[in-house]
């Protein structure tokens, strides 16, 4: 198996572990808040915030600051923590997260795939500039996998999801005798109509203008000079046969070859560098690194403009 080949597999691999992780954590007790009981599950254990009734005895400042510093211990830390997880992994690895492990980019990708067999192009509305020159396969299969991902996606994404909130046995036992409470229903119904608006309808643009997660990767990976970003070796652009193959694989809508301004919408899946190496081998002009491109600042906003050796 080729370098190209191990990119793409590497990638599919990590977002498919990611997406039964996120499938299968409240069925494991992983992480889950149960609405009945009124507990929080973190790996199998309940998290309490363990202010007993006996807390509350002491009412002097020794007592008010134990009980103040046990709250901050066990509730606004852990959340501090969770909510910086993605602007710090946009300053190390900018929007990684967003190409490699993010589960509804994935199934973001398989609607575009979808797309391209049956109708030729990624969008549902019209052709872009940067849709790849495929011709559509077989329509009739690929229509019909198309219908079976708008039939079963949605809802069973809304039965993963209600899990993190209701019992996964009690939703399954539900779906099994057909007797759903509202909760149950209200969450399963909820979810499919988002997953119906964003994997049928507007995908990517939803990664590039309102993901929150996405977002704040990329500002933390825009402003930070260390982050893990995808570099064009302008040194080297006689090497480019204007073969536009990195723009073609781009799901993002980036033009890779185009400075900063540009590509703070990637989100670091390396199709690009897997593109151009099919074209040029180990001559290839795109890798990953961390840190700056000090010439792309230079010319932020210019689209490179290819020369090709004679």
């Amino acid at each position: 198996m080729n370098n190209i080949g191990w990119l793409h597999i590497s990638r599919r691999i990590t977002q498919i572990g990611f997406l039964l992780l996120i499938f299968l954590m409240p069925v494991f007790d992983i992480l889950r808040y149960d609405t009945a009981t009124k507990e929080l599950f973190i790996f199998g254990q309940v998290w309490s915030l363990g202010l007993k009734p006996g807390f509350y005895n002491d009412t002097s400042i020794y007592g008010a600051a134990h009980v103040a510093i046990h709250f901050f211990l066990k509730a606004i830390l852990p959340w501090v923590i969770v909510l910086s997880i993605f602007p710090l992994l946009g300053v190390l690895l900018g929007r990684f997260f967003c190409g490699w492990l993010c589960p509804e980019g994935a199934l973001f990708e398989l609607a575009d795939f979808l797309n391209l067999k049956t109708l030729g192009r990624r969008s549902l509305y019209k052709k872009k500039p940067n849709d790849p020159d495929i011709k559509p396969g077989n329509r009739l299969l690929y229509g019909v996998l198309a219908v079976l991902f708008l039939l079963i996606v949605p809802p069973l994404t809304g039965i993963a999801l209600t899990g993190y909130f209701i019992a996964p046995k009690t939703i399954w036992h539900q779906i099994t005798t057909g007797n759903f409470t509202f909760g149950v229903k209200a969450g399963i119904i909820g979810v499919s109509i988002y997953m119906f608006v964003t994997s049928i309808l507007v995908r990517h643009t939803f990664c590039k203008y309102v993901c929150a997660a996405g977002l704040m990767q990329m500002l933390f990976g825009w402003i930070s000079p260390v982050s893990l970003r995808i570099n064009f070796d302008r040194e080297n652009l006689s090497r480019c046969t204007d073969c536009r193959g990195c723009e073609k694989v781009c799901f993002m809508d980036v033009k890779p070859r185009q400075a900063r301004r540009d590509i703070i919408s990637c989100v670091n899946c390396g199709e690009c560098i897997a593109a151009c190496r099919k074209e040029l081998g180990d001559k290839n002009l795109f890798s990953y690194q961390f840190g700056k491109d000090r010439l792309a600042d230079k010319t932020d906003g210019i689209l490179v403009k290819p020369v090709v050796d004679n």
